[in-house]
C-alpha cells in the first residue's frame, strides 16, 4: 500500500461518461458527506480481491449520509473487452450495490479522472472530506483497520455547516 497526496486539495469533479446503478452524480452534491471512491478495472486481480470487496464492506458499514462509496471504472488497458455492457454484467455478477461511474476516455490513453487525480493505477482509493477535498489517494491494497482510522478521522471533522 502506498499512501499519497496526504494534503488537502480542492474539489476535483469526476469525468464520467455513464453510471451503473445510479443516475448521474456530481461530487459537489455530496458535500457534507465523506466520500470514498474506489477506482478499478474488471480485469485487475487486486481490484477484484482487495479493492472492490473493501468498498463493499465500507458501503454496508456506514449510513449513506455519513460515508458515500462510489466506484470508478477507469480503463487504461484492454479497452476492447471492458466496455459498458461488460461492466454492467460485472456489476451485477459481483453484486456491487454502490454507484459505479465509467471514467471518460475518448482515446486509448489515460482516462480523464485518472489523469486529473494523478493516479498510478488500480486499485486506488480516494478519500474526500465533507468539503469535497481530496484528503488521501491510496494506490494498492488498503488495510481495513487503516482505512477505518482514516474514515473515522474524516467523520470526526466539522461538517461545512458547523464551520460557517
Amino acid at each position: 500500500m502506498t499512501w499519497g497526496m496526504e494534503g488537502v486539495g480542492d474539489l476535483v469533479e469526476l469525468s464520467v461518461s455513464a453510471w451503473v446503478n445510479s443516475p448521474p452524480i456530481d461530487l459537489a452534491d455530496l458535500r457534507g458527506r465523506v466520500v470514498m471512491i474506489e477506482t478499478f478495472q474488471m480485469l485487475c486481480p487486486g481490484c477484484i480481491s482487495h479493492g472492490l470487496p473493501l468498498a463493499q464492506r465500507v458501503h454496508r458499514s456506514f449510513p449513506d449520509g455519513e460515508v458515500t462509496v462510489l466506484g470508478l471504472h477507469t480503463v487504461f488497458e484492454h479497452h476492447d473487452v471492458m466496455g459498458p455492457d461488460a461492466l454492467a454484467v460485472f456489476v451485477a455478477e459481483y453484486r456491487i450495490e454502490f454507484p459505479v461511474g465509467v471514467d471518460r476516455n475518448e482515446g486509448r490513453g489515460i482516462p480523464e479522472t485518472m489523469g486529473r487525480y494523478g493516479l498510478r493505477g488500480t486499485p486506488s482509493t480516494l478519500l474526500l472530506d465533507r468539503e469535497g477535498r481530496l484528503r488521501r489517494s491510496i494506490f494498492g491494497a488498503v488495510d481495513d483497520l487503516s482505512l477505518g482510522v482514516l474514515l473515522g478521522r474524516l467523520l470526526s471533522e466539522d461538517t461545512p455547516a458547523e464551520t460557517a
